[in-house]
């Protein structure tokens, strides 16, 4: 199938786009919000705007709606009108979305699918959180955290690249302070600077890190793709 991909540049969008097109379907178009603030309860928040960057590396285009609020009518709004324009500038025949747990975002991608007469495809859906830590790095997978909020995880993790050493080090605590090892609970939010679908590694070139005790973010301040010549 033809499809559109939900992109927010984490892990899990991105990898559901690599499993899309294992899976031998095409996406032919990245659809990116970008929320009004950390607040929204649909969307990813950290470092949306260097998704162009990670849309240039996969060499597809992408189409961006910016979102003046966090009401969450307002955000499907802006998302069905973003589906639409796809349908109709790529005739597009499905969506690809990266939801492997929450029921509340995959029932709103759905609700939006049937809408417009597309289907929904959820490769990461009820993926086990371990072995879907394992294949990222297992398929080069390359992924810095740019969010924490949850006991066990502090500001040593913000923008840190997570490899074999850190996932160990994320069972770990995992273990001890329960929370999802995969994020979806929110916990962490990521931010993808290579992996397969890539022609130039995405390089960081100036951050920021906010922590408040409890809560970090790591926000990228210049980044640009790496010059493989």
């Amino acid at each position: 199938m033809k499809l559109a991909a939900l992109f927010s540049g984490g892990k899990d969008s991105t990898y559901a786009i690599y499993l899309a097109k294992k899976l031998g379907h095409s996406v032919d178009v990245l659809l990116t919000l970008y929320p009004h603030s950390s607040e929204s309860h649909l969307l990813h928040y950290p470092n949306i705007e260097f998704t162009q960057l990670q849309a240039e590396s996969m060499k597809t285009p992408q189409l961006i709606e910016e979102i003046p609020s966090d009401d969450s009518e307002n955000e499907s709004k802006k998302l069905n009108n973003l589906i639409s324009l796809a349908k109709e500038k790529y005739s597009i025949d499905g969506i690809v979305h990266g939801g492997i747990l929450s029921e509340y975002q995959k029932n709103n991608f759905s609700l939006i699918c049937e809408k417009n007469h597309l289907e929904i495809i959820s490769p990461l859906w009820n993926k086990e959180p371990e072995s879907y830590m394992k294949e990222l790095l297992n398929e080069n997978f390359e992924y810095i955290i740019s969010t924490v909020s949850s006991d066990g995880l502090n500001d040593s993790w913000l923008g840190r690249i997570i490899d074999k050493n850190g996932l160990d080090e994320l069972q770990k605590l995992q273990k001890k302070f329960r929370f999802n090892l995969n994020f979806e609970g929110g916990e962490a939010e990521t931010f993808v600077t290579n992996c397969p679908l890539f022609e130039k590694r995405l390089l960081i070139q100036d951050s920021i890190t906010e922590w408040d005790g409890y809560r970090g973010r790591f926000e990228i301040l210049e980044a640009k793709l790496k010059d493989n010549a």
